[in-house]
């Protein structure tokens, strides 16, 4: 089984400064509201070693490959700030590397959201949460899967993502990370449909359970 989630293994170059206050983080966080209440985001201190899970991110402008992404460890939080939030600037998956802003650092699964973004130009939002029932039965409902030998965090992990997404063009836009425990990944055109086909991937989980 892959690593517990939360610790970052990139090359960051962060600068802790405020983000610009007209950076409008309303509508991520109320669909990570939403993903907190159903516990697909949270902490659990009998799993993965009590670290906090799960992350949400939007491309801050179409075309461009900068991003907001919630902040490493901030799983646990009802109600995140913009202080909760980070930009990621510059991401290279093939360096293992991020240069982001913010008082909070990027998520461990930033290089990931910054693969998804430079495979997917029409991507505009990614979402990581944590679903047993969904990892579960991942294989069932015929979504793709991250080989179970891959952790977290790696270039070994945003090569696979990249294999993936070049060859399941026709299969739902939600896939799941084996070698990462529960770790499920959505996208979408629009948060909305990131969120949305997320859980309707969930709701076929559970009625195969």
């Amino acid at each position: 089984m892959g690593d517990a989630e939360g610790v970052i293994k990139y090359q960051l170059e962060h600068r802790y400064l405020s983000l610009p206050i007209q950076m409008n983080i309303a509508e991520l966080n109320a669909w990570r509201h939403i993903l907190y209440r159903l516990e697909l985001v949270g902490q659990q201190p009998n799993k993965y070693d009590g670290l906090r899970f799960g992350n949400i991110s939007r491309r801050l402008v179409p075309g461009s490959g900068q991003f907001l992404i919630s902040g490493t460890q901030t799983g646990h939080l009802p109600e995140l700030t913009r202080a909760n939030y980070a930009l990621v600037e510059i991401a290279s998956p093939e360096h293992n590397s991020i240069e982001s802003t913010g008082l909070s650092a990027p998520s461990s699964e930033a290089l990931t959201h910054a693969l998804i973004y430079q495979q997917r130009p029409a991507v505009q939002a990614v979402i990581h949460v944590h679903s047993p029932v969904l990892w579960r039965h991942c294989q069932e409902l015929g979504l793709a899967q991250t080989p179970a030998h891959i952790a977290y965090g790696t270039v070994a992990m945003t090569e696979a993502v990249k294999s993936l997404l070049n060859t399941a063009v026709n299969q739902p836009p939600v896939f799941a990370m084996l070698g990462h425990e529960d770790g499920m990944v959505a996208f979408g055109t629009t948060l909305a449909e990131a969120a949305l086909g997320l859980l309707a991937q969930l709701a076929r989980a559970l009625a195969v359970e």
